[in-house]
């Protein structure tokens, strides 16, 4: 299992920008989680060069370890 940049080469360092919602509720002054999603990927950049790269080029193995490391869907 192995993905790397097409632009710079890198095949270490990957930065995954997730996307997460929350409902919160407001009940006497305080602030309380209601409801949270799992975090989505919304964008997977090269951590050296930032050219972006798509999941759904690698191979699903590597592709189902990232989601699950990220607790993500």
């Amino acid at each position: 299992m192995s993905v790397s940049c097409s632009s710079c080469g890198n095949d270490r360092r990957f930065l995954v920008k997730t996307l997460q919602m929350h409902v919160v509720r407001v009940e006497d002054s305080r602030v309380e989680i209601d409801e949270e999603s799992r975090p989505a990927i919304f964008e997977l950049l090269c951590d050296e060069c930032e050219t972006a790269l798509s999941v759904d080029e690698f191979e699903e193995p590597l592709r189902r370890e990232i989601v699950a490391t990220l607790g993500s869907r």
